[in-house]
């Protein structure tokens, strides 16, 4: 059973004469009064007497007191604690005698909870670290943390990359009557040359045809010369009729052969040649455009891939959190930050910090019972009520202090003094919870 307090005497404290206060078991002891009647010195005294030196207010002695403070606190386990004389003494003793000392008290008290400003106004990351080392699954959130961060920069690199080749691809000129692949320039010449040489044939084949003819128009001027001779020269002519009847067919022949040749036209693949490199230029930006949407295409898969991946992570970090024994519903690490019902801490109400804060604190330490508070007026009533109804609910004591003097409060103090509420001036006798 966790320890809580039963009760207190202090007296020459800080700014209190003489408090005495029986604390309720479970819920919400409210210490009230005006400001600077000492208050707070209640929660410092309680704090010094149970957490030790470190806890000592810089004047603990209350100002204008001849003699040294003296605290007392009894505690549900049966043991007592208490420092008085000039060097603040402390003496520690159980219900059967026997002495201890600081560690006995350290061994089931909490640090955070005589101080919970200190752990209130520590950083986000800190209140997360306080909350995972709790529930034991700090180095496996890390992880996770670790593993979605790095996933997260590398989707953002891809993302951005996916971007700018996308943006790339759009941007680029496409020509929709340019082939598909470039055109071969050799080819075109090899084409060019084979119709050139058989061009240069047809060229041999007219020149052979020409040079028939002159030969033949030769022979007939000398024929006509030895017509003359016909008559001593007619076996000559005989012979050279018969020749040039031959030749002359065979002119005609070859005439009428290279007049049916017909040059083909390389006007075409000149030009082709000519206008080759302007469209290889656009299949080439085509090829390009087409790989700069395969890119982009790419890279937005493995955009998605790793979102995917990510959603993972974040679910397995989900059912970690899930699956782990929480102080309190509704309490999660976001981000590296506590969060209480999905609000971080700055936007978290008074009330759920400090719901969140005591849930935190008593699990740090399932044995220390109690939470000490300062400052409860930022709740209104309705809100105060509710927190100890859940402080009840709970088993968990809070003392804690209120400027206020209204009903709510267990005790009043003033001017260092505590008092029954409704009390005009100091007595002797207390109402329940005061002695």
């Amino acid at each position: 059973m966790s320890t809580k307090i039963t009760s207190l005497e202090f007296d020459d404290v800080k700014r209190i004469r003489a408090v005495r206060l029986e604390p309720t078991e479970n819920g919400l002891t409210v210490i009230g009064g005006k400001n600077g009647q000492g208050k707070t010195s209640v929660l410092d005294a309680i704090a010094w007497a149970l957490g030790g030196e470190k806890f000592r207010p810089t004047a603990a002695m209350r100002e204008g007191s001849a003699v040294p403070p003296h605290l007392k606190v009894k505690l549900s386990n049966g043991i007592i604690v208490e420092r008085s004389g000039k060097n603040s003494d402390l003496k520690v003793t159980d219900e059967t005698g026997k002495k201890g000392g600081q560690q006995l008290l350290n061994a089931f008290i909490t640090s955070f909870a005589l101080d919970l400003p200190r752990f209130m106004e520590s950083s986000p990351k800190d209140k997360a670290g306080v909350l995972l080392k709790i529930i034991g699954v700090g180095d496996k959130l890390t992880e996770y943390d670790v593993l979605e961060s790095k996933l997260y920069n590398r989707r953002l690199e891809i993302g951005r990359i996916a971007e700018q080749k996308a943006k790339f691809a759009a941007e680029m000129p496409y020509f929709d009557e340019a082939p598909e692949e470039p055109v071969s320039v050799s080819e075109l010449i090899a084409q060019q040359q084979e119709i050139l040489a058989r061009n240069g044939d047809n060229q041999a084949k007219r020149q052979n045809a020409a040079e028939l003819k002159a030969k033949a128009e030769q022979q007939k001027q000398r024929l006509m010369m030895l017509e003359e001779q016909m008559n001593t020269l007619k076996a000559q002519h005989d012979e050279l009729f018969t020749e040039f009847a031959a030749t002359r067919q065979d002119a005609e022949t070859a005439e009428r052969s290279a007049a049916e040749l017909t040059d083909e036209s390389t006007a075409e693949l000149e030009e082709s040649i000519r206008c080759a490199e302007e469209t290889n230029a656009k299949v080439r930006s085509n090829l390009d455009k087409a790989r700069a949407q395969e890119d982009a295409a790419r890279y937005k898969s493995e955009y998605d891939e790793l979102t995917a991946e990510i959603e993972q992570v974040r679910s397995d970090r989900k059912a970690l959190l899930d699956g782990a024994e929480l102080p309190l519903p509704g309490l999660s690490v976001d981000g590296g930050e506590l969060t209480y019902n999905g609000r971080k801490w700055d936007c978290m109400s008074a009330s759920e910090q400090l719901r969140a804060a005591a849930a935190i604190v008593r699990k740090l330490n399932p044995e220390c019972g109690f939470v000490l508070m300062d400052k409860l007026e930022q709740m209104d009533t309705e809100t105060l009520r509710e927190f100890g109804q859940w402080l009840e609910d709970e088993g968990l004591q809070v003392i804690a202090t209120r400027v206020s003097t209204g009903d709510e409060c267990s005790i009043i103090i003033t001017d260092g003094y505590s008092e029954a509420v409704g009390q005009s001036e100091k007595k002797t006798e207390w109402k329940a919870g005061i002695f």
